[in-house]
């Protein structure tokens, strides 16, 4: 699993003194990814309200390599423009999210809509406000010609490499099953090869050890496009194995389970060699969509208004860096967007109503008033129960557990309405 530094818990690999419980333990670091460890046993995540918090996301050690080769070609500080191309749940769009800059944009699609909810939520509790979430064909990222600096494709596989995880996904494997998985990932990847910038990259990555879904299909990029490949200099130590394709010597990386502590899984970088007609986003209209007065006043209560943009999407506030305001409105006019920056709140029938985005956000001001949550209650909270008084007075109410926000209550004098969202409460 992967820390969220932005809501960073350890200090040097340890537990801070006040967390009396330490949701799980830490055996070691996975050498190829910043803030990330192996964990020793499987914990129940589900009634961990720090999970729920977005400070850590679940996700198998192999494919955080990802890190390793975003650090490869990137600067960390460099504005970019990435899209991770088929997202959901979201493990791979926190990790990028977690490296790129606050100025950078990261677009995570999903294609399929009923995985976009899932990987809403992933993102939401990440907390930042730099990404957008749409729900598209590649086909349609046609229309964003050189716009991408990089683009990530976790691609649709037949997934040979996670049967020791999940011996059941053995029973539907096929030579037929690699064969439908090539030809998909070969249209995806022909799809959206015109949105990348010359000089862009592309990340390929499956977890399949199948050589039509991995070599094959770096030698079918050759063939169509110019393009080089990027080779990484993994540590020898790691014992991840460097192969090369046949027709181009396309560089990948094998992860092999017998050789070290992760699934089956391989990557490859490839860098684009092809003049590009670029389309970037005109100058937008200033007035468009601006927040009012009271909006902003209130806004400016619980929200940090510094180097933030706010606009008016259908009936509520939206924050996002203010060096990306362009880049919205362009991809509004072409991509369906799920979510854009962060929802902040709306106007209510007599106040104003704070989201639940907003909760989670790292724009959230630091002294906003709040509650803080034994671990007791804050499952309560979760459950979408009443929980115990811990406050008088009236109105909104940041309930918190252990330092990290978990949503918002407003107290009514004698009583506290729940605001956690009812698709998010957890049934155990």
């Amino acid at each position: 699993m992967h820390l969220n530094p932005g809501k960073l818990m350890l200090q040097e690999d340890r537990w801070p003194g006040e967390i009396t419980e330490p949701p799980f333990d830490i055996s070691a670091r996975v050498p190829w990814a910043p803030d990330a460890y192996y964990l020793s046993i499987r914990p129940s995540f589900t009634l961990d309200p720090l999970f729920h918090a977005g400070t850590y996301y679940v996700q198998e050690a192999s494919g955080m390599f990802l890190a390793f080769a975003l650090g490869q070609i990137t600067e960390q500080q460099q504005k970019l423009r990435v899209l991770d191309l088929c997202a959901a749940p979201g493990g791979k769009s926190t990790l990028i999210q977690s490296l790129i800059s606050s100025e950078s944009l990261l677009i995570s699609n999903e294609v399929i809509k009923t995985r976009v909810p899932v990987l809403y939520q992933n993102m939401t509790k990440w907390g930042r406000s730099n990404g957008i979430i749409s729900n598209n064909d590649p086909a349609h990222f046609k229309k964003l010609s050189g716009f991408f600096d990089v683009m990530l494709v976790d691609a649709p596989c037949s997934g040979s490499g996670l049967f020791r995880k999940d011996p059941e996904a053995a029973k539907t494997w096929s030579p037929d099953v690699v064969r439908l998985c090539s030809q998909r990932q070969q249209r995806i990847l022909a799809d959206a090869w015109d949105c990348l910038s010359e000089d862009g990259y592309l990340i390929y990555c499956t977890c399949s050890y199948s050589k039509e879904e991995n070599e094959d299909i770096l030698d079918m990029i050759f063939q169509e496009f110019p393009c080089i490949s990027i080779p990484l200099s993994p540590d020898p130590e790691w014992n991840i194995i460097e192969t090369f394709s046949d027709y181009a010597g396309a560089h990948g990386y094998r992860f092999y389970p017998d050789k070290l502590l992760g699934e089956g899984f391989f990557l490859a970088v490839i860098q684009k060699k092809q003049a590009v007609a670029s389309k970037h986003p005109n100058k937008r209209n200033r007035s468009s969509g601006r927040i009012s007065k009271t909006a902003e006043a209130q806004i400016s209560n619980w929200a940090n208004m510094e180097s933030v943009h706010y606009v008016m999407i259908g009936e509520s506030v939206h924050a996002m860096p203010v060096g990306l305001a362009n880049d919205f409105d362009f991809l509004k006019n072409n991509l369906y967007l799920k979510k854009a920056g962060i929802r902040v709140g709306k106007s209510g029938q007599n106040e104003w109503v704070p989201d639940h985005e907003l909760a989670l956000a790292d724009i959230l001001k630091d002294d906003i008033s709040s509650i803080d949550l034994t671990k007791r209650d804050a499952l309560h909270f979760l459950r979408g129960e009443l929980i115990e008084m811990h406050a008088s007075g009236r109105g909104w109410r940041i309930t918190r557990f252990q330092e990290q926000c978990l949503g918002w209550v407003k107290l009514l004098g004698g009583r506290m309405n729940n605001y956690y969202p009812k698709s998010w409460r957890i049934r155990q």
